[in-house]
């Protein structure tokens, strides 16, 4: 991955453009104010999307869990027609 050095202003006026170069040519921005570096940008890959959905799934049950929404093997069973 090849990491370019950009002004907060060229980033927020052209960020559409950049996206599309960093996905495209695996480069992450790292943005500067004043040439100190506050923060970078880098596309996800795709085994990063598919761990962020993941995490997401994770959490969703979890929540799930909480309002007592759970299920054991019989029910399971029931609702396939096992």
């Amino acid at each position: 991955m090849t990491t370019k050095l950009i002004g907060v202003k060229e980033f927020r006026q052209n960020i559409a453009e950049l996206y599309k170069k960093a996905k495209k040519n695996n480069v992450q921005y790292v943005v500067l104010n004043r040439n100190k570096p506050i923060f970078k940008v880098s596309p996800l890959s795709e085994k990063d999307i598919i761990i962020e959905k993941l995490a997401s799934d994770i959490q969703e049950a979890r929540e799930e869990i909480k309002k007592g929404r759970v299920y054991d093997f019989e029910d399971i069973c029931n609702e396939l027609g096992l």
